[in-house]
């Protein structure tokens, strides 16, 4: 009796090992080249990023400029300094 208990402890690591790794991997599969989804796409929420603007420079030189703007404004005594 205790050595059928040996002999399926190689069965049972690998049934768990299995398990596991569905557990971890999720129920994608991959079937004649394509990635298929698991079975909760549909309640997978969608992150939207909306297109910025190519490039960051001209926002900074904008701000920039508004910045120099109020920094000549307070010189002059037109405004107060925040």
């Amino acid at each position: 009796m205790k050595l059928n208990r040996i002999k399926n402890w190689p069965k049972l690591a690998l049934l768990a090992c299995g398990v596991f790794s569905v557990a971890v991997t999720g129920c994608q599969t991959d079937i004649g080249g394509q990635t298929l989804p698991s079975g909760f796409y549909l309640r997978d929420d969608v992150e939207y990023h909306p297109a910025g603007p190519e490039m960051i420079i001209p926002n900074q030189v904008r701000a920039l400029e508004e910045y120099n703007l109020d920094q000549q404004a307070v010189r002059e005594g037109l405004e107060e300094a925040p």
